[in-house]
């Protein structure tokens, strides 16, 4: 079968120019999500030739947000034809091999308008004669009166580009993230007609203003959220409180297969043979990893132990020299951002997975973590914090430790504890795999997301 081609702007990145692969047998859809085609409901799937979804993204394709990825190709599976239009290019040094699984072509619209004036004039001269341009850009500079930014100018140039670009068989757009994607795809859709939909995740809720979470909550046809937490408090906004979904993202367990390795029985004892600690995640503010330094800097010194950190983000300078300054500098790896094999390959040797998630300054926080499920079905032993949607995950002394944010000496105590005691580690460990492959499997979300999507098509 013939690739399906990228729709690009000039300059397209060779990632661009290559991301087409054939479309997967049954067999291969087998091994990525667990099924074949066949094997999903008919009610799911909508009939051939009516329409398709255009996606509406942050970044396209991005190593910290592969549950997007995994999501589209199981969206794909279930017979939803996608056009995916991301706001910006790729920047990451590597992909995890789900993207290059998913079918749907990407466009990518101007991340700066001044970059591409002649592509945003020309949508603008087309989107003038669109029936809906007029309330679309009354709603723009009511929003702009409110949020006098460049980012609120940006937003309404890529609009006119999406709704001018997008392809005839789009009959329904759905945005991932509530903020700027989410308004880039409600300009878009007021000028062309079309009703919109949203999967809101974690900054993009906490960190924007409440008029605009209340205005676009009830223009949405609606919203899904990955965590109780969120969909508590978004339904708060939202004048139909049954709009707002709630749909864990889940784990893929065909791309995180339980482990097949000996049970580790370091305790810290041996310093040749150091108990392993993992942690992974952007280097911000939320993640806490300035906590978890703090308290590592605190463990006994006939403790033995060896942490790697897997990720990229802006405070991994300070960061190292906070290890250096605490003196354990000699105890921590830092690998950068890493493709899925490597990942997979770090939990597996790992003994305790840990995260301190936060409430950062501006409010922004996680959800529920998806580094915490893809570690549980690893079966290691997790720590992590009573932040968001993190004890709907993690049962305290059950399928892992919860400790309160920012609190040094309990992460400590608790890491400590787990170090000790390998027997403890194994009992959560196996209670955590049980817990995140029966209950948040991708398979309930992405079933539960395609009939949302479905009936858009078919009405």
């Amino acid at each position: 079968m013939p690739r399906k081609p990228v729709m690009v702007a000039s300059g397209a990145s060779s990632y661009e120019q290559r991301h087409r692969v054939p479309i997967p047998s049954d067999a291969v859809l087998e091994r990525t999500t667990g099924s074949t085609r066949s094997d999903h409901a008919r009610a799911t799937r909508p009939p051939r030739g009516r329409g398709s979804i255009g996606v509406v993204l942050k970044g396209y394709p991005r190593l910290s947000e592969t549950f997007i990825a995994q999501e589209l190709r199981a969206l794909e599976a279930r017979g939803l034809s996608l056009a995916l239009f991301s706001l910006r290019r790729p920047t990451d040094p590597a992909t995890h091999p789900v993207h290059d699984e998913i079918e749907a072509s990407v466009a990518y619209l101007p991340e700066y308008v001044h970059e591409a004036p002649l592509r945003v004039l020309r949508a603008w001269r087309k989107a003038r004669k669109l029936a809906g341009y007029r309330t679309a850009f009354r709603r723009w500079i009511r929003d702009l009166c409110r949020d006098r930014s460049r980012s609120r100018v940006r937003r309404f140039g890529q609009a006119l580009v999406l709704a001018c670009e997008l392809p005839s068989d789009v009959v329904h757009l759905h945005a991932h993230f509530l903020h700027t994607p989410a308004s880039v795809t409600r300009y878009a859709a007021i000028m062309r007609g079309l009703r919109w939909s949203v999967s809101a995740h974690a900054k993009d809720i906490w960190t924007l203003p409440d008029w605009e979470k209340r205005e676009k909550l009830a223009e949405c046809a609606w919203a899904t959220t990955c965590t109780n937490c969120n969909a508590h408090h978004l339904r708060a906004f939202a004048p139909r409180k049954e709009a707002v979904d709630l749909v864990y993202h889940g784990i893929d367990t065909a791309r995180f297969p339980a482990p097949v390795h000996e049970v580790s029985h370091r305790d810290g004892s041996d310093a040749r043979a150091p108990v392993m600690l993992l942690a992974v995640g952007r280097a911000v503010d939320k993640k806490g990893f300035d906590i978890l330094l703090a308290a590592l800097a605190r463990l006994p010194s006939d403790c033995h132990w060896q942490l790697t950190h897997i990720g990229d983000g802006p405070r991994l300078p300070l960061l190292e020299r906070i290890a250096c300054e605490s003196g354990i500098a000699d105890h921590v790896r830092w690998l950068g951002a890493q493709a899925h094999d490597r990942v997979l390959d770090a939990y597996r040797r790992a003994d305790i997975f840990v995260l301190a998630s936060r409430i950062a300054e501006d409010g922004d926080r996680d959800g529920l973590p998806n580094v915490l499920l893809e570690a549980q079905s690893q079966r290691v032993a997790c720590v992590s914090t009573e932040v968001s949607g993190i004890p709907e995950l993690i049962a305290d002394g059950v399928t892992g430790l919860l400790v309160p944010p920012n609190a040094v000496d309990a992460l400590a105590d608790a890491l400590l504890r787990l170090i000790r005691d390998p027997s403890l580690r194994r009992m959560l460990g196996d209670a955590g795999y049980e817990r995140t492959t029966t209950m948040f499997s991708l398979a309930r979300g992405a079933d539960r997301l395609a009939q949302r999507l479905a009936s858009c098509i078919a009405g």
